[in-house]
């Protein structure tokens, strides 16, 4: 089992910069992968990003250039750094930890989530 504590949401401007940070309750390099997903009102939750242990890492198209995921081992923490804020970005973010090779199912855990919102 693996316990994450998300922290770093708030109200930004647009353009501005935010970094949310994940502490998972186990070693990463022990986590196959470890994702970002957000949930905006009224739509389906979404992958952001991804990383695995190998150093493999996936965005949305909607994020390529402005977001960047990764980690620090000593820390067992994930980030996710987020420049160039768009009001299209506000949504709940959500720290998931996958520990095999499928992403639903049993072997992943969520942490609780920590609102985003980017307005004037």
């Amino acid at each position: 089992q693996v316990q994450l504590v998300e922290s770093g949401g708030g109200l930004v401007q647009p353009g501005g910069s935010l970094r949310l940070s994940c502490a998972a309750s186990r070693r990463l390099f022990s986590i196959y992968a470890m994702n970002w997903f957000r949930q905006a009102p009224g739509k389906q939750r979404e992958l952001v990003a991804g990383l695995t242990n190998g150093g493999v890492s996936t965005y949305a198209d909607s994020v390529k250039g402005r977001f960047t995921i990764s980690t620090d081992n000593a820390k067992d923490t994930v980030y996710l750094q987020m420049n160039s804020l768009k009001p299209e970005d506000t949504a709940i973010y959500y720290c998931h930890a996958q520990l095999g090779t499928d992403i639903v199912g049993p072997g992943n855990y969520w942490g609780q989530g920590t609102q985003v919102t980017v307005s004037s």
